[in-house]
């Protein structure tokens, strides 16, 4: 059965779920990334591995997501971390995304599941410096709190285009997502900047679920494809991608997912588009709750 909601309604209800599940703040001043072009003055940029996990800020007493949504720390993983605030990644390690998603989503977490994350710090929000000299202040916070669970995330340089390519297809084929690259003069920021860029082989973005599309064939009884509604209004089958548990429990009507695409169609609609992920940062009592 294909299930739609009105788009006012179903935004409504995504409201109504994190305000009764208590776990919604302001969004922080997060700085987001613009996609890499090759013809940049490489040498001034610093570059980082980008990691599959989940985009996490410490606000100096708890963790947030891109959204405002909190992500429940068990005390003793959080109890050195310093009360300024912190930018970076929960990662348990590179093709390991659903595992983490599903950990740090839970309303109640669980230890053993975070004892296998770590918090990947790669900016200070608050730091008036410019990144260069953040990376050094990064070390010494790091170093100074003294936690298996907080690394710094390594930064280094490269020569050109070619060196950063080479370099992005050994992280890809080791199991890694991308790149990042950081000019080394840049202050903070919150929101978009092109002092941010990710490097990847694909891009991917966001869109909201509307439907479930049955399966024919080896899939008939299960979920063909996701139908979700584009920023602009316009709709997407998302069939490949998708496993087979996430057939026959696919994400519900009105949850946000993350699809890759290459390139555009002559219509502007993203070509080749896959599912990839649902948005880690879904409140927790639309996601995976306890066992």
């Amino acid at each position: 059965m294909i299930m739609f909601f009105p788009t006012v309604f179903r935004w409504l209800l995504v409201a109504s779920v994190l305000v009764l599940a208590g776990n919604a703040t302001a969004s922080p001043p997060l700085t987001l990334a613009e996609v890499y072009e090759p013809g940049i003055a490489l040498e001034d940029y610093w570059v980082s591995e980008k990691y599959d996990g989940v985009r996490a800020y410490w606000d100096g007493h708890r963790f947030l997501s891109r959204q405002g949504n909190v992500f429940r720390a068990p005390d003793w993983f959080t109890r050195k971390l310093p009360d300024q605030p912190l930018d970076g990644e929960l990662w348990m390690g590179r093709e390991r995304f659903d595992e983490l998603s599903g950990a740090v989503r839970r309303t109640e977490p669980e230890d053993d599941l975070w004892r296998q994350i770590r918090f990947m710090v790669f900016d200070l929000p608050d730091s008036e410096r410019r990144f260069s000299e953040r990376i050094v202040q990064i070390q010494q916070i790091v170093s100074a709190v003294s936690s298996p669970y907080v690394e710094a995330v390594p930064q280094w340089r490269v020569s050109g285009h070619e060196e950063l390519m080479s370099t992005l297809d050994a992280v890809i084929a080791g199991g890694g997502e991308g790149l990042m690259l950081r000019r080394g003069d840049s202050v903070h920021v919150g929101g978009r900047s092109a002092s941010l860029l990710k490097v990847k082989r694909h891009d991917d973005a966001e869109a909201v679920v509307v439907g479930h599309l049955p399966g024919k064939g080896k899939y008939e009884g299960a979920v063909g494809a996701l139908l979700v509604e584009l920023d602009d209004g316009r709709r997407l089958r998302l069939g490949s991608g998708l496993s087979d548990e996430q057939r026959h429990h696919p994400p519900p009507v009105g949850t946000v997912v993350t699809y890759k695409y290459f390139d555009f169609t002559s219509t502007g609609l993203p070509r080749f588009a896959s599912f990839l992920r649902v948005r880690a940062d879904e409140p927790p009592s639309a996601a995976t709750g306890p066992d």
